[in-house]
């Protein structure tokens, strides 16, 4: 009886003690906004204040958008917001033909141009609701640029140890509208934008 109750108290201590180690690895861990070198700003949210920055088709990851990566201790996540590039014109949506289905494939690689993940956006427009935001910067007498982001996929991505910097490219866009459909595949177009990127490690 007594080695029962023994065992107990030490089983019961054991549990604590991983409980407080756990706490204390989550305490460790920490999520902050990720430094972003966006190549092609596509401009500022005027409802929302988010910068969003425009994903272009890329093989050299120079020319990509650039996450420099904080010290760390182990494997960290990378996450972001993905969208669809949509060009609003309120004629169209007026007219009912405004309907656009886009799919958004991107890459995150390496410098050394090594691909460790991918992630896609699929979403459909119909009308002015369907955009995220609006965005600054247009010439017209509104100051809204046409092209603003449309649907969301949050993506996320382990990101080994080792590595000091990120390239964020895109690598296709699929588009289908009433009148038909076209692929995006050439080098330099903007295929998706990108939002709200945040890192999540553990400090050195």
């Amino acid at each position: 009886m007594m080695l029962r109750r023994v065992s107990r108290r030490l089983a019961l201590t054991l549990g604590l003690a991983l409980a407080f180690l756990g706490r204390l690895d989550a305490q460790a861990t920490q999520a902050t906004p990720a430094e972003v070198l966006c190549p092609e700003v596509l401009g500022v949210g005027v409802s929302s204040d988010v910068p969003f920055c425009d994903v272009l088709v890329q093989v050299d990851t120079d020319l990509g958008i650039r996450v420099i990566l904080p010290p760390r201790r182990g494997e960290s996540t990378l996450s972001f917001n993905l969208h669809n590039r949509h060009t609003y014109s309120q004629q169209a949506a007026a007219g009912g033909q405004a309907y656009a289905q886009y799919l958004a494939a991107i890459a995150l690689a390496t410098m050394e141009g090594e691909i460790i993940g991918r992630g896609v956006v699929l979403s459909e427009f119909r009308e002015a609701s369907d955009l995220i935001d609006r965005v600054s910067g247009g010439a017209g007498a509104s100051g809204l640029k046409a092209v603003a982001p449309t649907g969301v996929e949050r993506i996320s991505m382990t990101v080994p140890e080792d590595l000091d910097e990120l390239a964020i490219v895109g690598q296709s866009l699929e588009i289908a509208r009433i009148d038909g459909r076209d692929m995006v595949t050439a080098i330099g177009r903007p295929v998706a934008v990108l939002s709200d990127a945040t890192i999540e490690y553990r400090p050195r």
